[in-house]
């Protein structure tokens, strides 16, 4: 990955406000940050939840911080995120993935070329990327498809050598660990779940950005945004000449 600019979360609330307001999300951007221990004075996890994609759709909302134990509700999101699936954990994923299999939901060995993370975090912290205290693992932003376009084009423009960013598909939480790789940006269309727990738009698709990538990323958003907009002001006047000689 190139040399990326120093980032001061003290910058986080502006970046977040242009990724809002350049991208025309419907919600704020969220933070992800991996912890090896507790955040001190950090609001813990309320109730337990049925997936670890729920925890993304809170972190809208609220920032507060997970134990690697609160993710094994979700038997899939706990392997994506490195939970070793012995014991019980284990006889869930199993069983899962062979019913997903019964149902053609996956095809056989699919599930197994599943991204995870090669350990787990100790613990998670969740929240939105405006209230963030450090500078995040990651930062997911959900877009309608206007965004989605920026978002590839900007990512080609800060990133060239690596072309547009890569497409997944199920699980939507597996954009984490494709991030932790050292992809910058990728983008994930979601699965069944993922959207039903997270109550995204059906004209929504999830993009993600590594921290460590989101200064460059979120600058050159708002460059291509300005530039798209005065191209599509100069296609406007060229489309009302068209139609204003065509009707004559």
């Amino acid at each position: 990955m190139n040399q990326e600019p120093a980032l001061d979360p003290a910058d986080l609330p502006v970046l977040a406000e242009l990724l809002h307001d350049d991208l025309e999300m419907p919600g704020a951007p969220v933070a992800i940050r991996y912890r090896g221990r507790p955040a001190p004075d950090m609001a813990p996890l309320a109730a337990r939840v049925p997936s670890v994609c729920t925890f993304f759709r809170d972190g809208a909302e609220r920032t507060f911080q997970t134990s690697v134990d609160e993710h094994t509700d979700c038997e899939i999101g706990a392997y994506v995120h490195g939970i070793p699936p012995t014991g019980e954990l284990g006889r869930r994923l199993t069983g899962t993935v062979s019913w997903m299999e019964q149902e053609h939901y996956l095809t056989p060995g699919e599930a197994s070329a599943i991204p995870h993370n090669a350990a787990a975090p100790a613990y998670v912290v969740y929240g939105p990327l405006a209230q963030s205290r450090d500078i995040p693992t990651a930062v997911l932003l959900f877009v309608r498809p206007k965004g989605l376009m920026l978002v590839t084009e900007a990512a080609r423009q800060v990133w060239p050598e690596r072309g547009s960013p890569p497409l997944l598909t199920r699980p939507m939480c597996a954009i984490l660990p494709v991030l932790n790789s050292g992809v910058p940006v990728a983008i994930s269309v979601g699965c069944a779940g993922s959207r039903l727990h997270t109550k995204m738009g059906e004209d929504q698709v999830l993009a993600a950005v590594r921290g460590d990538a989101l200064l460059p990323f979120a600058d050159a958003v708002h460059g291509v945004r300005r530039a798209n907009d005065r191209v599509w002001a100069h296609d406007e006047e060229a489309l009302a000449m068209f139609r204003g000689t065509a009707s004559g």
